[in-house]
C-alpha cells in the first residue's frame, strides 16, 4: 500500500526510521586503536579502590534483586499451606523482604555514590589533561580547528568517555550476575518452565540487537550535530561576528542554517525516543508472554502437585528480572564500544603532537640586557594534517602537502638596548620572524638566540618573562582590567597597575571609571576604543617588566589621535629595553636603530633610516609611496 510523505516510505519522520534502518552502522563492527584499553585503564588507576567496592555494591544489589521474588514465594506457600506457624511465618518473610528492600536502598545510594565519584573524577582527569594540551597546540591549530567542535570534545565526549565506568561498566556487571542467578534461581525451582521461559529469547533478542545498533548511530550523530550548532553559536554570538551579521543582514539565513541541524537534532531525538519506546515495548510484551506461558505450565505443574503455588509466583516474578538482562547483554558490545568510542575522541586530541616541545634540562637565559641573534634563519609552516585533525576542521581528508618556505635565511642581531625595525610589504614574514623570539613557533633550520642560547634550549617560562609582545589586536579577556593585568603578573598590587596604566598613557580613563579597575572589560574588549585597548595591552607589558620587547604594528589599526597616545605609551614601555618592531607606517621606526627590510622571506636591505632612503630600494619606494603627499604638502 503507497503511503503519502508523512507515511515510512516518504520522507517525513516515518522516511526518517526506513532510512536510518537501512543506513549501515558500522559501531557495531568498530575496533578499538592498538592500545587503546591499556591507556583507558591508566585512567582508571587512581580509581581501582572505589571501582572495586562500586562493583561489589552492584553484585550484593543484583543477589538482593533475585532473592526478593524468591521470599515473595515462599509468602504465597505460607498462605496457600496453612499451619500452626503459618502466621509467624508471613510476618517473618515480609520483615526479610522489608530488610531487603531497605538494604536494595542503601545499595542503590551506595552505588550512586561511587560511581559520582568515579565518574566525575575521571572527567576532572580528561578535562584537564585535554585542556592543558590544546594550550600546548601551535597557532595554527587554533586557526584551523572549529571552536565548537573543540569545545564539545572537552563536554559531550568526555562525558561519554566517563559513562565507560559507570552506567556502561555497572550495567554489564549487574546485568550478567543478575542474569546468572536468576536463571539458575529459576533452574532449582522448575527446569521445565526455565526452559518453556527461555523460547521466546531468540525472538527478542536478535531485533533488539539491531536495534541497539541504530541508537548508537544515531547519538554519534547526534554529538557531531551538536558540535556543529556549538560551533555556530561560538562564532555568531561573539562580537565580532553579530556585527558582520547586522552589518550584512543576514540573520535569516544565519537562522535557517542554524535551524536545519536543529530540525535534525529534533528528529533524531524523536527517533531515538520512538526506538527506546518500541524497544521497552517490545520487552514488555516478550516478558508478559513468556509470564503466560510461566502461569500456563507451571500452574498445571502446581495443580498436580510438582510444584507449589509459591514457587509458580516467583518464577512470574524472577522472569520479570529476566529479560532486562539479557535484553542489556544481547547489545553490550555496542553500548561499551558506543561508551569508549568518546575515549578515542578525546584520546584524538591528546595524541596530536605539541607545536612547542621543551627540553630537560633547560640552559638558563643569562642575566641583564637582551641581545637576540637570528642565525641563517629558515621556517615553514607546518602542513595541516601534522597540527589538525579532519574532523576538528570538517573536511573529508586534510592536506599533507608539505608548504613552501616562508623565511629563507634570514641572520640578523638586536644588540642590547637597541630597537630594530622589520619592514616590508603583506607577507613578507615580518610576524613570523618575530613570533619565533618568543617560540610561538619553532626555526625550521638555523637558530634564534636569546644571549646566547638557543631558544629552543631554554625553559619557556624563562623565555616568556623575558619576551614581551603588544600585536596590532591585543586582546583582552572578558574579566575585570585588574584580571587582565594580573595575566602579566600575578602577585601585582593595586598601586603598581595604577602606576602601569598611568606610563601607558591611560590611568586618567580609568580612574573615571565607577569601577576603577574592577570595571568589566567585555567580550575582547569591546567595551574600550581600539587605543584605550591598546594601551591597557602596555600596561600589561609594564607590569611584566621584560628585558626584550616585540611592537607587532600595534598601532595598525588606530587613529590620529589614539597613535599619538599610543606611541607615547609605547616610549615608556621601550625605556631601557631591546626591542623589534615591525610597522606598515615607515613614520613609527624613523628614528629605529637599524631597519631590515623583508621580501619574499629574505632580508633585501638593512640599515638606518637615511641609508635606505638613500639607497634607491624597496625601503625607499614604501617611504615615498607613504610620504610623498605629506613632503609636497
Amino acid at each position: 500500500m503507497a503511503m503519502g510523505g508523512g507515511g515510512f516510505g516518504g520522507g517525513g519522520l516515518g522516511g526518517e526510521m526506513v532510512r536510518a534502518m537501512r543506513r549501515e552502522d558500522q559501531l557495531g563492527d568498530r575496533k578499538l586503536a592498538k592500545g587503546s584499553w591499556r591507556r583507558i585503564a591508566a585512567f582508571a588507576g587512581p580509581y581501582r579502590r572505589d571501582i572495586t567496592l562500586f562493583l561489589i555494591l552492584v553484585v550484593l544489589d543484583a543477589v538482593v534483586g533475585v532473592a526478593t521474588p524468591v521470599f515473595a514465594g515462599r509468602v504465597v506457600d505460607a498462605i496457600t499451606k496453612p499451619s500452626s506457624g503459618a502466621q509467624k511465618a508471613v510476618i517473618t518473610i515480609a520483615l526479610i523482604i522489608a530488610g531487603l528492600m531497605i538494604a536494595d536502598a542503601i545499595l542503590s545510594i551506595g552505588q550512586r555514590w561511587f560511581s559520582s565519584r568515579i565518574g566525575e573524577g575521571i572527567i576532572l582527569d580528561l578535562r584537564t589533561q585535554v585542556y592543558d594540551h590544546v594550550q600546548r597546540m601551535p597557532l595554527q591549530f587554533f586557526t584551523r580547528t572549529r571552536t565548537g567542535a573543540l569545545v564539545s570534545r572537552l563536554n559531550s565526549d568526555v562525558t561519554g568517555a566517563q559513562r565507560a565506568f559507570t552506567s556502561t561498566l555497572s550495567g554489564v556487571v549487574s546485568n550478567a550476575i543478575s542474569l546468572i542467578l536468576t536463571v539458575a534461581v529459576m533452574f532449582t525451582m522448575s527446569w521445565q518452565v526455565t526452559l518453556l521461559s527461555l523460547v521466546l529469547v531468540p525472538a527478542f533478542i536478535l531485533p533488539a540487537r539491531r536495534v541497539g545498533r541504530k541508537l548508537a548511530a544515531m547519538t554519534r550523530e547526534s554529538y557531531q550535530l551538536n558540535a556543529d550548532m556549538t560551533t555556530t553559536m561560538t562564532e555568531r554570538f561573539g562580537v565580532s561576528g553579530a556585527l558582520l551579521i547586522k552589518l550584512f543582514g543576514r540573520p535569516e539565513t544565519e537562522a535557517k542554517r542554524f535551524e536545519e541541524n536543529a530540525h535534525r537534532v529534533r528528529d533524531i531525538g524523536v527517533l531515538t525516543a520512538m526506538y527506546g519506546r518500541a524497544f521497552f515495548t517490545a520487552m514488555l510484551l516478550v516478558s508478559g508472554l513468556a509470564q503466560a506461558l510461566t502461569y500456563g505450565l507451571g500452574g498445571s505443574l502446581a495443580v498436580a502437585g510438582s510444584i507449589s503455588a509459591g514457587t509458580v509466583v516467583s518464577l512470574a516474578l524472577l522472569l520479570t528480572r529476566l529479560y532486562g538482562p539479557l535484553t542489556a547483554l544481547s547489545n553490550v558490545r555496542v553500548d561499551v564500544m558506543s561508551a569508549l568510542v568518546s575515549f578515542e575522541r578525546v584520546f584524538e586530541i591528546i595524541d596530536l603532537p605539541p607545536g612547542i616541545r621543551e627540553k630537560s634540562p633547560t640552559v638558563p637565559l643569562p642575566a641583564g640586557p637582551v641581545r637576540v641573534e637570528f642565525r641563517d634563519v629558515e621556517f615553514k609552516y607546518p602542513s595541516a594534517a601534522e597540527v589538525s585533525l579532519a574532523s576538528l576542521e570538517d573536511v573529508a581528508v586534510l592536506d599533507r602537502r608539505e608548504n613552501d618556505l616562508v623565511l629563507r635565511g634570514v641572520s640578523f642581531t638586536v644588540e642590547p638596548g637597541q630597537l630594530v625595525a622589520l619592514v616590508g610589504s603583506s607577507g613578507a614574514g615580518k610576524s613570523t620572524t618575530s613570533m619565533l623570539v618568543p617560540r610561538i613557533y619553532d626555526v625550521t633550520s638555523g637558530a634564534v638566540l636569546v644571549n646566547g642560547v638557543d631558544v629552543r634550549d631554554t625553559s619557556l617560562d624563562e623565555l616568556r618573562d623575558t619576551v614581551g609582545v603588544v600585536t596590532q589586536d591585543s586582546h583582552l579577556f572578558h574579566e575585570t582590567i585588574a584580571e587582565n593585568l594580573r595575566y602579566a603578573r600575578p602577585d601585582a598590587t593595586e598601586a603598581e597597575m595604577l602606576e602601569a596604566l598611568e606610563r601607558a598613557q591611560v590611568g586618567d580613563l580609568i580612574r573615571t571609571l565607577p569601577d576603577g579597575l574592577d570595571t568589566l572589560v567585555g567580550e575582547r574588549g569591546y567595551r574600550f576604543s581600539g587605543g584605550e585597548k591598546q594601551r591597557i595591552a602596555i600596561a600589561r607589558l609594564l607590569l611584566k617588566a621584560p628585558g626584550f620587547v616585540i611592537l607587532d604594528e600595534a598601532t595598525a589599526h588606530l587613529d590620529s589621535e589614539s597613535e599619538a597616545a599610543v606611541q607615547r605609551a609605547l616610549g615608556e614601555a621601550l625605556v631601557g629595553r631591546t626591542a623589534l618592531v615591525i610597522a606598515h607606517r615607515l613614520s613609527t621606526v624613523r628614528d629605529a636603530d637599524q631597519i631590515i627590510v623583508l621580501d619574499g622571506g629574505r632580508i633585501v636591505e638593512r640599515g638606518t633610516h637615511e641609508e635606505l632612503v638613500g639607497s634607491g630600494g624597496l625601503y625607499s619606494d614604501l617611504y615615498r609611496t607613504q610620504f610623498a603627499v605629506l613632503d609636497v604638502g
